[in-house]
C-alpha cells in the first residue's frame, strides 16, 4: 500500500509540474484568431487552409528600442499578440535595451520561466526566493553569458556597463504576464488603501500617498 501510495504521490507531482505550463498542443499549429469571439484560455485557432508563412514570423528585434524614459530601458516583446504562430506553443521572445544605468525594475512572470542572454554590454541580473528565506541570488553577466528566472519569482536586470546593453530573454509561454513590483503596489485602480501600505512598508501615510502619487 505504502508503494502504491508513494506512486501515486510521485505521479501526482509529475502531473502537477506538466499542468504548471502552458498546455501542450494537440495539432501541427494553431495559429491564433487575434480577432476571433470565442473566449478560451488563450487563442481560437485559425482555419489551417488560411495560414500563411507571416503567421510564423516576426521581423523588429534587430532594432533598438526607445530607452530615454525615466528607467532607462525598453522592453520589444514578441508574444502571441505579435507573433500569432506561438499560439499553444507554450514560448515567447523579448528583447531588452539599456542605456547605461538603465534598469528594468523588479517585477514577475505570473506564467512563465525566463531564460536570459547578453548580446551586449553588461548587465547585473537577480531574483528573490519566497517567503521565509527571501534570499536576494544575483550576477554581473557578460555578452555571450545565460541566466535563468525561475517562473513567478521577482526579479530585475540593469546594465552596469558604461555602454548601451543588449539582451534577449526566452519565456515558457505564449502570454508570460508581467507585475512590476511598484505599479502593482502604488498604482493599482483603484488605489490600496494607504493605511494598509502604511502598515505594510512601516512608513508613514504621506510617504504612501506620495508613492501613490507618482505612480
Amino acid at each position: 500500500m505504502a508503494r502504491v501510495f508513494g506512486s501515486i504521490a510521485v505521479l501526482a507531482l509529475a502531473l502537477t509540474v506538466a499542468l504548471a505550463a502552458d498546455h501542450s498542443p494537440l495539432q501541427d499549429f494553431c495559429v491564433a484568431d487575434l480577432t476571433g469571439q470565442v473566449m478560451v484560455n488563450g487563442f481560437a485557432c485559425k482555419n489551417p487552409s488560411m495560414v500563411q508563412a507571416n503567421d510564423f514570423y516576426y521581423s523588429g528585434l534587430h532594432m533598438m528600442g526607445n530607452t530615454s524614459n525615466a528607467l532607462g530601458s525598453s522592453v520589444t516583446p514578441v508574444f502571441v499578440f505579435h507573433l500569432p504562430g506561438i499560439n499553444t506553443l507554450g514560448i515567447s521572445l523579448a528583447r531588452l535595451d539599456f542605456a547605461p544605468s538603465g534598469v528594468i525594475p523588479p517585477h514577475t512572470h505570473p506564467r512563465a520561466t525566463e531564460i536570459l542572454t547578453v548580446l551586449e554590454g553588461q548587465i547585473e541580473v537577480g531574483f528573490v526566493t519566497s517567503n521565509p528565506e527571501n534570499r536576494h541570488i544575483s550576477k554581473v553577466l557578460n555578452k555571450g553569458d545565460v541566466f535563468v528566472f525561475p517562473v513567478n519569482l521577482v526579479h530585475y536586470q540593469r546594465n552596469v556597463g558604461n555602454k548601451y546593453a543588449v539582451a534577449i530573454v526566452a519565456l515558457s509561454s505564449q502570454n508570460p504576464g508581467v507585475i512590476p513590483i511598484a505599479n502593482a503596489v502604488f498604482g493599482s485602480n483603484p488605489d490600496i488603501s494607504t493605511d494598509i501600505l502604511a502598515k505594510a512598508f512601516q512608513v508613514s501615510d504621506d510617504v504612501i500617498s506620495d508613492m501613490q502619487f507618482k505612480f
